[in-house]
């Protein structure tokens, strides 16, 4: 189960990585936040981010059951429960439209699949 949320994650952060870096107006604006300079280069930094998790999900992705394993895991876990818990409360404070919540639920979907690799699928 490991490979194939490594792979996703890997396919997810690729899309992202590309899209902030090349389209972040576009996804601003599919979140309805209007786009600024300055959200524009935070959103290009954050593409470089997703991209080197993007390699580290990828080349990782046939890692055997280890330290390395679990705290890549853990990581992803942290993060991913962090942008859920961020963009529901931006929803629900109203400065993102309804499309956030498809990111918060495949962000909730990846940390439910990791925490469930870490917890029951690691021996």
């Amino acid at each position: 189960m490991f490979t194939n949320l490594a792979i996703a994650t890997a396919i997810a952060t690729l899309i992202l990585g590309l899209g902030w870096l090349f389209a972040g107006p576009l996804l601003m604006k599919r979140w309805q936040v209007e786009p600024e300079a300055r959200a524009l280069l935070v959103g290009q930094r954050l593409g470089a981010v997703y991209f080197g998790v993007c390699f580290i999900m990828w080349f990782g992705r046939h890692a055997g059951p280890s330290e390395l394993r679990d705290a890549v895991m853990l990581g992803a876990i942290v993060t991913l429960v962090g942008l859920a818990i961020l963009g529901t409360r931006t929803f629900i404070e109203k400065k993102v439209g309804p499309a956030m919540l498809v990111s918060v639920a495949v962000e909730i979907i990846l940390s439910v699949g990791f925490a469930w690799v870490l917890l029951f699928e690691n021996v």
